[in-house]
């Protein structure tokens, strides 16, 4: 999201003349109404863009509607300077085109806007009922967590399984309570495209069933497409294979359709989720996801979707009627993740990895004896799996490492048929493009 601030902007001329002079770091915060019953906060965010934030930085469905009143209003303004509308969990980004609108043009207008907004028991939206399959533990999300754990932080406290982690963090009793949540849960869709494709960046609506977590760290290099993931109260479905830090759930259909916009996706429209859709996720196996995600793209799979309104209001009242058992359940949640990070610091565990902790790969220089190939990684990257041993019998285009290197496995293939007489990588080491993986004596 576009939080950052502007930079301080220097002038330097030439030497003599014009000695170099700079000017003060300037403030994004072009105005602030702190007097209202929701705070607002307007930044500049370049030249074309101001963004404004409500409340304090807390997830509160308040906020995100309020930031969604503001947007229908601008809407129906039909301001032709206006480019674009972004929204995010509790702001708004306006993009304008500063030649047709200034910035203190615009500002005044989303100021007086303010006072136009609808009372929170006013405000209802459509809000479709989604009912998504939903591969619990799946075993692609499975091979991810592996493959973080031996190359990139065997230590990870959410390794080896992130369901146990994320059960540990929030206090329950077993894997089968996450399970139980996340099938109960309803998921409001609080944004789209978090970070690519359509991913739904998503909050249950009742606070009892917000598990949090923390996000792995460093981030992995490979996450299957669309697999779910919590990461603080947030979830999301990836909409496409890449990298990723949450930790997983499981695996459900495409939220993003490039070619054909059939069955569940609308007309000219790639994405299936809208704002406010509430997910509700229903269990599948593994065999019976990978026949739904066949089908899908093409529409000979279909989605149950129920047209369905939320009241603002309502939700209020629930809120409140429920005010102690929510907050019970946050205080043991809270309590639950404190335990964690003290068990991290007890047990010399970080929860980030510094740079100090990163070692890079070292050359190796060879001498070979006559006869004797070396194979070469043809890239930077992080060995996965070696498949050969010293005194193995190999034959030219044979595997024998697999790098895992820009999201991808690469096979490493002989070159030439022989014997392997040395090792020189191994599994969870990172290698340089060059850096000589084996030695293979003989054949041709």
């Amino acid at each position: 999201p576009p939080h950052r601030g502007g930079e301080g902007r220097g002038e330097v001329g030439n030497a003599t003349a014009h000695p170099s002079r700079s000017t003060p770091e300037e403030d994004a915060v072009v105005a602030r109404l702190d007097d209202r019953p929701i705070p607002v906060c307007y930044r500049q965010t370049g030249e074309d863009f101001l963004l404004v934030e409500y409340g304090p930085q807390a997830l509160d469905l308040d906020l995100r509607f309020q930031a969604h009143s503001l947007m229908t209003r601008l809407e129906e303004e039909k301001i032709g300077a206006i480019i674009d509308l972004t929204p995010g969990i509790r702001s708004l980004q306006v993009h304008f085109d500063n030649r047709q609108l200034s910035s203190g043009q615009l500002l005044d207008i989303l100021k007086g806007l303010e006072d136009e907004l609808p009372p929170f028991d006013a405000v209802r939206v459509p809000s479709r009922i989604v009912h998504m399959p939903l591969s619990w533990d799946d075993e692609s999300t499975r091979l991810a967590t592996r493959k973080y754990q031996e190359l990139v932080r065997p230590d990870a406290p959410w390794c080896p399984w992130n369901i146990e982690f994320i059960r540990r963090v929030n206090g329950l009793d077993s894997v089968e309570d996450v399970k139980r949540i996340v099938f109960e849960a309803d998921y409001m869709v609080l944004g789209l495209g978090d970070v690519y494709l359509g991913a739904p960046v998503a909050t249950p609506v009742d606070p009892r069933h917000r598990l949090v977590t923390t996000k792995y760290n460093p981030a992995r290099t490979w996450t299957p497409e669309n697999a779910v993931g919590i990461g603080g109260a947030y979830l999301c479905v990836y909409g496409m294979e890449g990298p990723g830090g949450y930790q997983f759930v499981g695996r459900t259909v495409q939220v993003w359709n490039t070619w054909r916009q059939v069955g569940s996706f609308e007309a000219e429209k790639p994405w299936l989720l809208r704002f406010f859709d509430r997910i509700r996720f229903y269990p599948v196996s593994h065999d019976e996801l990978m026949e739904m995600r066949e089908a899908f793209p093409y529409g000979a799979f279909t989605l149950d979707i129920e047209d369905d309104v939320f009241d603002l209001a309502a939700d209020r009242r629930f809120r409140q009627e429920n005010a102690d058992s929510i907050a019970a359940f946050t205080a043991a949640r809270d309590a639950a993740f404190a335990e964690e990070r003290q068990r991290w610091a007890e047990q010399g565990i970080a929860a980030t990895v510094d740079e100090a902790d990163v070692v890079e790969a070292e050359g190796v220089a060879l001498e070979l004896a006559p006869g004797a190939t070396a194979v070469e990684s043809p890239v930077p990257g992080n060995v996965w799996k070696v498949e050969a041993a010293v005194g193995d019998a190999v034959r030219a285009g044979q595997p024998l490492v697999i790098l895992e290197s820009m999201k991808m496995e690469i096979a490493v293939e002989a070159p030439c048929g022989g014997r392997v007489v040395d090792i020189l990588c191994a599994p969870g080491r990172q290698v340089d493009a060059g850096q000589p993986l084996c030695v293979i004596q003989g054949g041709g």
